[in-house]
């Protein structure tokens, strides 16, 4: 199968417009304690784990650095690793990113990274890092009723921001997350540096042909989190049980006809059609499982009938949880 230039059939990495390859299957980050990451992230290295997608938001970073120093003495060199961070909101001001990356860099305990993300297409008024770090959504946790305070930051003053920090050898490459078509369109008018990278939610639920398409014309490549769905939204109660994309009946008939894990099938379906997939698991058994799927491959009527379970079921909406978590009714996708 090819997109735009990404063959992907059996390849394990992703090659980018700067030449750049990007891990196909990598781990995420978010949503792992700090006391466990840097043992996670070590481990997941020993497991074959190239490829780390962090975000200063996780609040897991300096745990993560630990981690990572471990890898770098002793399981692999720097060049044979890919770290991703991202931007978060408060940081949208120019004057605020190159400080933010730094923070990312100094708690990761690297020189530069391979790839840094606008976390969001939301600017939110900025929070120094001697008052709160991580910032988080609401711009006064303590205030008698909470809520995020929006920034009137263009998107394009951020992106300026963002190709500095590729001039200054920071960072490797540069993109964005949860950004749809129309943002992306706009941002390529202006940008010297286009987007190497869009980071999104997408499993079989919301497969999003239309939005990989584009990115796919552009060459810009796509990195799909969240790529088994519902799985990461149980304990937040964002999901329920019964949203499992991995009890759909053609995904299981897959995995027995394959002799493999429903979970491994859906994330083949991802890295086939030309995506990285971002996992994330605390169970050794299950990071190896996760990384074991380019000794298969998905016929073209599975890799069909998987995306034909398309419901445009988005888990992570801010139009949704900023409301019910953070008081603020903020809409980014319609």
């Amino acid at each position: 199968m090819i997109v735009a230039g990404f063959t992907m059939s059996s390849s394990t990495a992703l090659k980018l417009m700067t030449g750049d390859k990007l891990p196909a299957v990598g781990f995420g980050l978010w949503k792992v304690e700090k006391q466990a990451s840097p043992t996670i992230v070590e481990e997941a290295a020993r497991a074959g784990y190239r490829h780390f997608d962090c975000a200063s938001d996780y609040g897991n970073e300096a745990d993560v650095g630990q981690g990572l120093r471990q890898v770098l003495s002793g399981v692999c060199k720097r060049d044979e690793l890919w770290v991703t961070s991202k931007l978060w909101s408060t940081n949208h001001a120019p004057q605020h990113v190159r400080q933010a990356c730094e923070r990312s860099l100094r708690d990761l305990q690297l020189d530069y990274l391979d790839l840094y993300l606008i976390h969001f297409p939301i600017a939110l008024e900025y929070v120094p890092p001697e008052t709160r770090y991580p910032a988080g959504w609401f711009h006064d946790p303590d205030a008698a009723q909470p809520k995020m305070k929006p920034a009137r930051v263009p998107i394009a003053d951020t992106w300026r921001a963002m190709e500095s920090l590729v001039e200054a050898g920071l960072v490797k490459n540069i993109g964005v997350c949860n950004f749809g078509v129309s943002l992306l369109r706009d941002m390529l008018s202006y940008a010297s540096i286009p987007p190497a990278v869009l980071q999104v939610e997408m499993h079989p639920y919301l497969a999003q042909e239309k939005l990989l398409r584009f990115c796919g014309e552009q060459g810009i490549a796509v990195t799909a989190f969240s790529p088994l769905g519902a799985l990461s939204y149980f304990q937040i109660g964002m999901a329920t049980e019964d949203e499992s994309v991995l009890n759909q009946p053609v995904v299981r008939a897959a995995a027995e006809r394959h002799k493999k894990s429903p979970a491994q099938v859906v994330l083949r379906w991802g890295v086939q059609r030309g995506t990285a997939v971002i996992p994330k698991t605390s169970r050794p058994e299950r990071l190896r499982e996760n990384l074991a799927i380019f000794d298969f491959e998905l016929t073209a009527d599975e890799m069909k009938a998987i995306t034909a379970l398309d419901r445009n079921r988005r888990f992570n909406d801010p139009g949704v949880f900023c409301e019910e978590a953070f008081n603020t009714f903020f809409p980014i996708y319609e």
